[in-house]
């Protein structure tokens, strides 16, 4: 089988007796035979090594770093530059902007009456927020919307 693997690593699934930590990099996914102390949405910096003897299973061998990435939807509407972004681009149209510091900004426009469901689709991706997040290294994922405009903010 492989050889130990490090990465990052967020937690999908865990329970008493296991956790599921899948690679954000690779989509990789790691059933551990035992649950080290993780829990569904924190971040895992560190190596996994396939468990012996039948090395199906994996175990935590080292951890380097560990957080939470909370994700959240806002009271606030988006910035100006947001909603200019969202004017500027069709319906169903993604722009990706690097934050100043450190972080991204995502703006997707939405016909106007979608955006409700647009922002519950948005959340319902938890996993995918998390990933994309924990490859950014950052601590938050912040949903903000206005009619036609969804920004999703990943900040430290």
């Amino acid at each position: 089988m492989t050889d130990e693997k490090t990465g990052t690593f967020l937690v999908t699934a865990a329970d008493e007796g296991s956790a599921v930590l899948t690679d954000v990099d690779d989509g990789q996914v790691h059933t551990l035979a035992t649950n080290p102390g993780v829990e569904v949405g924190e971040v895992i910096e560190g190596t996994v090594a396939p468990e012996p003897p039948m090395e199906v299973a994996w175990r935590l061998v080292e951890e380097t770093e560990r957080w939470t990435i909370s994700v959240e939807e806002s009271s606030e509407s988006p910035t100006t530059l947001e909603r200019e972004l969202a004017s500027e681009q069709a319906v169903g149209e993604l722009t990706k902007r690097d934050r100043a510091g450190t972080g991204e900004i995502h703006v997707l426009t939405v016909a106007a009456a979608e955006t409700e469901a647009a922002v519950d689709d948005v959340l319902d991706d938890r996993v995918g927020l998390r990933s994309r997040a924990a490859r950014l290294g950052v601590e938050r994922v912040v949903v903000r919307s206005a009619p036609g405009v969804v920004s999703v903010r990943y900040l430290p």
